[in-house]
């Protein structure tokens, strides 16, 4: 063997030896569970049973990133996808998902996980530390066409790195607070996708993704409705968090397009529950035969949880909302309480700001801005507007009219108070009711004047999504009112950078009083309960959800969803009972368990 050859091959011993070398575990890592929280399953629960929901309009697209892939089934999607840790609903501690134990880093960039080694996809194939590697590869890519998922694990997660199959440790791209909440990230199953290329949002769209959780989707047809199965030997079941949940053998989510016909197939038992929010439907039309004999329950739960951002958002990129006299005006003539006192009859509270609910996060002191009509003329006059011959404000040829876009029928009469109210303000209001899908388009795409609209919460108050110029004037963006104000930005930037709790909370509470200030962000009501309805069939747990349940049957979510199940028994006493005409005293329950303090 020559000199050449030899050094060949010691060139490769070398890059065997240690360029793919598996990296080795830190010596004083503490590895931590948690196995002695409390469980809010019962043990009555069983499984069977076929669990009968709804949806107003077939989603876009089964993708969970990428265009038209934030829609409301996208949960569905992403509640069946297991992370690898949760979060008590109860205490808010970290729970075992994917995950069984977990370390944290003196970096305070790195947490380091071990892996369940039952842990399964649905095709049968193993849950790895490369499927969380290949997250990396998938959300940076630019072929999922998904920007804010692009920039999130570009610049807020750093590496993923591998010990072994079940060994991996996730790496910030700088020190953060409450690091569990940021690197307990899903995995992304490479066999599955392997290399992405350009055609991706069209090759995936209608795809079944492997997942890790208790359903996955069997069947379905566009348009019409979309069935899960549960998985009989699902490798999670038997864990302490998650036994004696997802007990339905079967989920089928049905389009309805209509509000009141959901209603309608309700009390025909072709949907097992019915939310009863509406206080239309709590106090009225809840009298109603199938409730009054017993057959159908009703619950009021409060829950004491993060409150939904639900109002007005002004488009600032419109001409006529560049002006925050304009925007403060608005906010001026919107008859927030006229609403709540009439249309819901006091049941709903006002909001007052976008961020409630949030602890010390949450700044109680700001106040929404109240209907005012001198408040209205004061701001409108300061900004050069006149009133015109119909009484309402104009300029320049400008008049102040805009569209409001919204996709529930069961708002139009609280928009129609609105809309009343506002006239006398001298501003007009035309509302525009749209498809689910085609409002949540419209309002990705910027095309709106005003959306009426709310967002899902987390554990922390979300700023950069919602608020950064980074998001602003483009579309697919959570940032629908184009806010673009550079003291934002830095507020927003430092609090994402910041690692000291009572830091962030004093930014937490700039920045929502910047976003007051702004005023492209008009609150309306908060609902701090649920209240449901369902067939007697359906079984809950004692109490019947947690502290932060959003919906007593809700199937699949791994936090708090999944508790409630089906008793045959009861099914078929109940309807022999109404065939025979039988009837069971009328339930309906009030749970004050986890009601949170209000101060109105």
């Amino acid at each position: 063997m020559n000199m050449f050859s030899k050094a060949v091959i010691a060139l490769v011993l070398f890059w065997q030896t240690t360029a793919f070398a598996a990296p080795e575990l830190p010596k004083d890592i503490e590895w931590l569970t948690n196995d002695t929280d409390p469980v809010y399953a019962s043990p009555e629960a069983k499984t069977g049973g076929t669990f009968n929901t709804s949806i107003l309009s077939f989603p876009p697209t089964f993708r969970v990133v990428g265009p038209d892939s934030n829609s409301s089934f996208r949960s569905a999607v992403l509640d069946n996808q297991l992370s690898l840790i949760g979060i008590h609903p109860n205490t808010e501690n970290i729970t075992p998902e994917l995950a069984t134990h977990w370390a944290f880093d003196k970096d305070k960039k790195t947490m380091y996980f071990k892996l369940n080694p039952k842990a399964l996809w649905s095709d049968g194939k193993p849950v790895t530390a490369d499927d969380f590697v290949y997250t990396l590869e998938f959300m940076r890519s630019e072929h999922i066409v998904a920007p804010w998922y692009n920039d999130y694990y570009s610049k807020e997660i750093g590496q993923v790195i591998v010990y072994d199959d079940h060994t991996l440790a996730v790496v910030s791209s700088k020190p953060v607070p409450d690091l569990h909440l940021i690197l307990g990230i899903q995995p992304t199953p490479r066999h599955f996708y392997g290399k992405l290329e350009k055609d991706f949002t069209q090759k995936y769209n209608w795809e079944i993704a492997p997942n890790t959780g208790a359903y996955q989707i069997s069947d379905f047809k566009k348009g019409k409705y979309v069935k899960f199965k549960r998985k009989e030997d699902w490798w999670a079941k038997d864990l302490r968090y998650f036994k004696n949940r997802f007990n339905a053998d079967t989920v089928i989510i049905t389009v309805v397009r209509d509000f009141n016909m959901m209603w309608e197939y309700f009390k025909k038992a072709k949907q097992d529950v019915f939310a009863l929010n509406f206080p239309e439907y709590w106090h009225d039309k809840s009298k109603t035969p199938v409730v009054e004999n017993g057959y159908v329950y009703k619950i009021w739960f409060f829950n004491d949880t993060q409150q939904s951002a639900s109002g007005l958002w002004l488009n600032q990129d419109r001409e006529i909302f560049k002006d925050k006299n304009v925007r403060y005006a608005f906010a001026h003539a919107m008859n927030i309480e006229k609403v709540i006192e009439q249309v819901l009859r006091n049941d709903y509270f006002r909001l007052e700001q976008g961020f409630m609910g949030y602890g010390a996060y949450s700044d109680t002191a700001i106040r929404a801005r109240r209907f005012d009509l001198d408040k209205v003329e004061a701001y409108m006059k300061e900004s050069g507007w006149k009133k015109g011959a119909d009484g309402i404000w104009e300029k320049n040829g400008l008049r102040f009219s805009v569209e409001v876009t919204y996709s529930i029928e069961e708002h139009t009469p609280r928009l129609v108070v609105l809309k009343e109210e506002a006239k006398k303000a001298g501003i007009e209001l035309r509302l525009q009711k749209l498809d689910p899908s085609a409002s949540y388009k419209k309002v990705m795409e910027k095309k709106h004047d005003v959306a009426w609209s709310g967002w899902s919460t987390s554990l922390r108050p979300q700023y950069w999504e919602h608020f950064h110029s980074a998001n602003a004037h483009k579309s697919q963006t959570n940032n629908i009112t184009n806010t673009d104000d550079p003291e934002m930005d830095k507020l927003i930037d430092s609090y994402r950078n910041s690692l000291e709790e009572k830091e962030r909370i004093a930014l937490s509470l700039k920045i929502q009083e910047k976003i007051h200030e702004i005023g492209s962000f008009v609150p309306t009501f908060m609902v701090p309960y649920i209240r449901q309805a369902y067939w007697r069939w359906w079984k809950l747990p004692t109490p019947p959800g947690t502290k932060h349940s959003e919906d007593l049957f809700d199937p699949f979510g791994s936090g708090a969803g999944g508790l409630f199940w089906f008793d045959e028994a009861v099914y078929n006493e109940t309807q022999e009972a109404m065939k025979s005409g039988k009837t069971f005293p009328p339930v309906t329950s009030i749970d004050e368990t986890y009601k949170m303090k209000l101060g109105n």
